[in-house]
């Protein structure tokens, strides 16, 4: 499934759970999620790469990808949430400057669950902006070798390091408007030819996004 098809179907996947949850008796809704908050984006993962190749040398291409995002936040106070984020990525992979010029290494996806504590700041008008911390668990997938140079691909999954700033608009007391920017801090190790060549490569994607979502 290409990354349009998954869009379109998170997004009807979540408008459906919307308008169930909108039909739900609210009063009983609001005494069993109260503090629970939930966003549909659409974000922009960018990759700021950097590599370290044995042998050929040179460094490496991530290519940008556009996904959906889904996030629950769950409320402790006013100000003091925890969010888990959840989405999945097709890259692209390249390596470039390398003593056999641009090679290609092929296609992967990660699925990188994320949690982020956040301090949120009340202001007027409906503003509301937060700023977030937290750990991420990088799990690679369908790592597809590219052929001809690169005949097979490893990716070792990772934990790293995430950053999170962003500001919801309250439209009413529920639904809201959100924009949202994530730096996530990931590292993998490299295998390709069953180790012939290794690289140790930072992704460091920033992760931009908009949406929706709905407070109880």
């Amino acid at each position: 499934m290409d990354a349009r098809r998954l869009f379109l179907l998170a997004i009807a996947c979540f408008a459906t759970l919307l308008s169930a949850l909108s039909a739900a008796d609210a009063q009983d809704l609001q005494s069993a999620l109260k503090g629970l908050m939930i966003r549909g984006r659409a974000v922009a993962v960018i990759p700021q790469s950097d590599a370290n190749i044995s042998v050929i040398g040179g460094d490496t291409e991530i290519s940008n990808t556009y996904i959906p995002e889904l996030d629950l936040t769950w409320f402790f106070t006013k100000n003091i949430a925890v969010e888990a984020i959840a989405a999945i990525t097709p890259h692209e992979v390249e390596a470039v400057g390398t003593s056999l010029g641009r090679v290609d290494i092929g296609d992967v996806w990660l699925l990188p669950p994320t949690v982020l504590v956040q301090y949120h700041h009340p202001l007027p008008y409906g503003f509301k902006p937060y700023v977030g911390a937290g750990i991420n668990y990088t799990i690679f997938l369908n790592e597809d070798a590219a052929g001809g140079t690169v005949t097979k691909t490893d990716y070792e999954n990772s934990i790293g390091w995430a950053l999170q700033f962003g500001v919801d608009y309250m439209l009413n007391d529920h639904w809201l408007l959100n924009v949202d920017v994530k730096k996530l801090f990931l590292n993998t190790e490299v295998s390709l030819n069953n180790g012939a060549i290794v690289a140790d490569v930072d992704i460091d994607p920033w992760i931009v996004g908009v949406g929706i979502g709905y407070r109880f």
